[in-house]
């Protein structure tokens, strides 16, 4: 086992998540969607079964809403998204997913899988469901309120 006690929990959450990324986007390359960038692909992974706006787009992946609305201009230049009127205000827009969109999720879901099946390994069972469990209650309770 290695140690890291100089590396900070940031780093170390945000390796094995970079490892995941590197090899979706590798798979995706290798399966015929070559035209994907890693900044799609952060904006894209972002989208919700119902579509989203671009302005929610650039808030979740911190970009500005302009660098978010090139990146959906390319994507759907591309064929991986679509913009469709939003049914609950007519002035927006919302970005669903295309059906070249929906390949391309296939694609990284089954690379998504075996990475999560071999941290599963790696770490046994009862180990990897607390890890999930730890990192989901971060997630639930959201950035921390900043102190006076």
């Amino acid at each position: 086992m290695r140690e890291d006690e100089g590396t900070n929990t940031g780093l170390l959450l945000y390796y094995p998540y970079r490892d995941m990324e590197i090899r979706v986007l590798e798979a995706l390359h290798a399966a015929g969607f070559a035209d994907l960038s890693y900044a799609q692909a952060r904006i894209f992974q972002r989208i919700g079964p119902d579509g989203t706006r671009t302005v929610h787009l650039a808030e979740q992946a911190r970009v500005t809403k302009q660098t978010a609305s090139l990146l959906v201009q390319a994507m759907e230049e591309e064929g991986y998204v679509e913009r469709r009127p939003d049914p609950a205000d007519a002035r927006a827009r919302l970005v669903t997913i295309a059906e070249r969109g929906r390949a391309a999720q296939a694609v990284a879901a089954g690379v998504v899988a075996e990475v999560e099946e071999e941290w599963r390994r790696r770490l046994g069972a009862r180990r990897y469901a607390a890890l999930r469990r730890a990192l989901a209650e971060l997630h639930e309770e959201g950035p921390a309120a900043p102190t006076a």
